[in-house]
């Protein structure tokens, strides 16, 4: 697109029945890119001349791949060759040389197409350049897959002239991406959140109720709505901690001799392999994503003007407390460590750029202490979520915040 302010979204649909070409070619792309990384990351570049030597080479060695796919994938390569040697300057890794197990497919404009079926609209079969000519895969459209496509048929989106395909425990996925372009539209409304270890208080305000001479005499259209969205973040940290500490006191009884090792290194059961796929299986991660998304979808399903607090390069540890009072807080700290603050922001802000919304963060200074009505400071009479404002009302402490 045009416009510098579109951002692009991808939609991963999965294939119905992949054919078994797909296996040979994603095998062949996956030595091409990890030949092309290893050169990168041993000489530090990749020349002219040695981009051509390299892309006649592979041309001989695997002849029944399409000449597009060799290209993008000597790209990726070099791509990841310089990831490689990025990490390396920083140590973040140690190895001599960069290892590829995984890679997306890249399907440029001339080596893929899609077709429609008889009065549908959108794309339900895909036509590949495969080893033997094209062959026709057919795909499960989903909602998220509906919603992008209709802003393309719309204007409002623009489908990308690249296709990735992708392998994910044992299933193939087609990679859609869409140009999508903002709304335009001004604000309606004034959206305020805060984030806590459970809920996100959440309160709005219509602007467009506000303006009008009906909020002259009726107060509840000035007065916000004011709601709290459940999220259970440090219940959920809880309630994983507690089954791998379950699974940990079974390994413990399984490896009661794991001690110190021959070179005096403490060797711990969560360094076994059990345990280790053990946790992988695990979706905790999956579930604070969902309920992350959740919460941006909420924020920005209007244009509006969201304000929400500054919460600095560690919110944790200032929710924490004191150094000297972490020892007597583990279980709260390990909580509120696993409460994702800055996913949260960072995804309702790129999240708020669909529909043109603007993310304001104020002080956090005293905003719990004080009543958003009043503006007077709060009391505690004992209680840790409820306040009170010397003109005679509780209010809730998420809520003030």
């Amino acid at each position: 697109m045009e416009n510098v302010r579109s951002m692009r979204r991808a939609v991963a649909v999965e294939l119905e029945d992949p054919p078994p070409e797909l296996y040979a070619v994603a095998e062949a792309y996956r030595r091409i890119v990890e030949e092309t990384a290893v050169y990168v990351a041993e000489r530090g570049r990749l020349e002219r001349e040695k981009y051509g030597e390299l892309y006649r080479r592979f041309r001989e060695l695997y002849p029944w791949l399409h000449s597009q796919l060799i290209q993008q994938a000597m790209n990726q390569g070099i791509e990841v060759g310089r990831s490689f040697l990025e990490a390396r300057r920083d140590g973040r890794v140690r190895k001599p040389r960069p290892e590829v197990r995984r890679v997306s497919i890249r399907f440029a404009k001339d080596s893929w197409s899609y077709k429609k079926a008889v009065g549908s609209a959108a794309p339900v079969r895909l036509a590949l350049s495969l080893p033997g000519g094209r062959r026709e895969v057919w795909i499960k459209p989903h909602r998220r897959f509906w919603l992008y496509w209709w802003k393309a048929l719309r204007g409002e989106a623009e489908l990308a002239s690249t296709l990735m395909l992708k392998r994910r425990r044992g299933r193939w996925y087609a990679i859609f991406v869409f140009d999508v372009q903002p709304r335009g539209e001004p604000p309606a409304e004034v959206v305020t959140f805060d984030v806590n270890e459970n809920t996100v208080a959440v309160a709005r305000v219509s602007l467009l109720a506000t303006v009008d001479a009906v909020a002259r005499w009726n107060r509840q259209y000035v007065d916000p709505a004011v709601y709290s969205i459940r999220t259970d973040f440090g219940r959920l940290a809880k309630r994983y901690e507690a089954v791998r500490g379950r699974k940990l006191e079974e390994l413990k009884r399984k490896y009661p001799y794991a001690g110190r090792d021959g070179e005096e290194k403490v060797q711990n059961v969560t360094d076994t392999r059990e345990f280790r796929k053990f946790a992988k299986r695990l979706r905790e991660r999956g579930r604070k994503e969902g309920r992350v998304r959740h919460i941006a979808r909420e924020m920005t399903k209007r244009p509006a003007v969201i304000i929400t607090e500054e919460l600095g390069k560690n919110p944790q540890e200032e929710m924490i407390g004191l150094e000297e009072k972490k020892v007597k807080k583990r279980e709260l700290r390990h909580r509120v460590k696993q409460t994702p603050f800055r996913k949260l922001l960072k995804t309702i802000e790129d999240k708020a750029r669909e529909t043109d919304s603007v993310v304001v963060y104020v002080s956090p200074y005293r905003n719990s202490r004080v009543c958003p009505i009043h503006f007077a400071l709060l009391r505690d009479n004992g209680g840790w979520h409820t306040l009170y404002c010397p003109r005679g009302h509780a209010v809730d402490r998420d809520a003030a915040a």
